[in-house]
């Protein structure tokens, strides 16, 4: 079992269940196309300085295939990367962009359907002047992205799992995934209104 190539087939709803709220990044991460296919990988993580992209270019470089880039920016101002570094990642082999920022030539990277999640588009590009870090810890969406953890990505939203438990929380969300798919919504709503019903009754509700 291949425990990063086997999370695409993974929901982040899942993922969430498993790993709980401190491993899903805030709400502000989203899609920047939709529908966008579920992004998963290996995180290769960048630290960019607030109003800079330079690492971040030098990631697509450096990054193996599959990654994804996950980026620490701190910054709403300017893009971190536009269409032909989207081009040029793609090319290499990157699997998508997580930005904690901005991009832009937003249609170029729909049109290739590379996936790109962040807060927003803006048109004007940053500098490329300072040096932050690659391969280091990332703050991206309010969790810390280690490099190598696995980062899972769709319209629900975006959770990382440690790359420590990846083949254990891979085991997990499986099982999980087996057991929802050998239920009936029958069987399911039974189970349900049994467990709302104990808990109304545990808290003194008579209604």
């Amino acid at each position: 079992m291949n425990g990063v190539s086997s999370y695409q087939d993974v929901p982040t709803t899942t993922l969430a269940d498993i790993l709980g709220r401190a491993q899903v990044m805030d709400i502000g991460i989203r899609p920047l196309w939709t529908p966008m296919p579920r992004l998963a990988g290996p995180a290769y993580t960048v630290r960019c300085e607030p109003g800079d992209n330079l690492m971040l270019h030098a990631a697509i470089y450096r990054a193996g295939p599959g990654s994804v880039i996950v980026v620490e920016s701190g910054d709403l101002d300017y893009a971190l990367a536009g269409g032909n570094v989207c081009a040029v990642a793609q090319r290499r082999g990157v699997a998508g962009f997580l930005v904690d920022g901005l991009i832009r030539d937003l249609a170029e990277a729909r049109e290739a359907a590379f996936p790109v999640l962040g807060r927003g588009v803006i048109p004007i590009p940053g500098t490329k002047k300072a040096i932050g870090a690659l391969g280091e810890p990332a703050r991206c969406g309010g969790v810390v992205v280690h490099p190598g953890d696995i980062v899972v990505a769709d319209e629900e939203g975006v959770v990382v799992t440690p790359a420590a438990r990846k083949d254990e929380v891979f085991r997990a969300a499986r099982a999980q995934l087996e057991k929802e798919a050998g239920e009936t919504l029958d069987e399911w709503e039974a189970r349900h209104r049994a467990r709302i019903e104990k808990a109304l009754a545990d808290h003194g509700f008579t209604g």
